[in-house]
């Protein structure tokens, strides 16, 4: 059942976030544009975030790698790599940032930004999205770009 919950879930989302990729060819304008999509979608399925949350839970606790994918997430993931890889070819992606790496950061992100939304008032929520994105383009902090500590 949750298998096939997962693939209805992915029928769904996976079209969503690439068309919502696709309305622009900027790096962190599609990023900005799939985050917005991430909120819909959660709106608009407000159980989503708990039943991508019991997955999390239920492929944490499976010890070996051949456990099913779960496409719900994996929809977030195929998306966000899509979007990494061609901003590493075009050389848009940091020299010190490994695209493995960056793909993890914005998945738990937007996984940390949906728990969000289920908890957060409409107001709340949108101050946390918008520090996101302000992350994500680099503006969060005012000041001299500063090196990222722990590489």
């Amino acid at each position: 059942m949750l298998n096939a919950t997962g693939e209805e879930i992915e029928q769904i989302v996976l079209p969503r976030l690439r068309a919502a990729a696709a309305q622009s060819d900027d790096v962190v304008d599609r990023l900005d544009a799939v985050l917005d999509e991430s909120t819909r979608l959660i709106h608009d399925y407000p159980h989503l975030a708990a039943f991508l949350r019991a997955v999390r839970i239920e492929s944490n606790a499976r010890s070996s790698r051949d456990g099913p994918k779960y496409p719900g997430s994996k929809a977030l993931r195929d998306v966000v790599s899509e979007i990494v890889a061609d901003a590493h070819r075009h050389g848009a992606l940091s020299p010190d940032t490994g695209p493995t790496g960056a793909v993890e950061a914005i998945c738990a992100l937007t996984r940390g930004l949906s728990e969000q939304a289920a908890s957060l008032a409409p107001e709340a929520y949108a101050a946390t999205l918008g520090s996101a994105k302000r992350l994500i383009r680099g503006t969060l902090f005012a000041g001299a770009s500063r090196p990222v500590s722990g590489q």
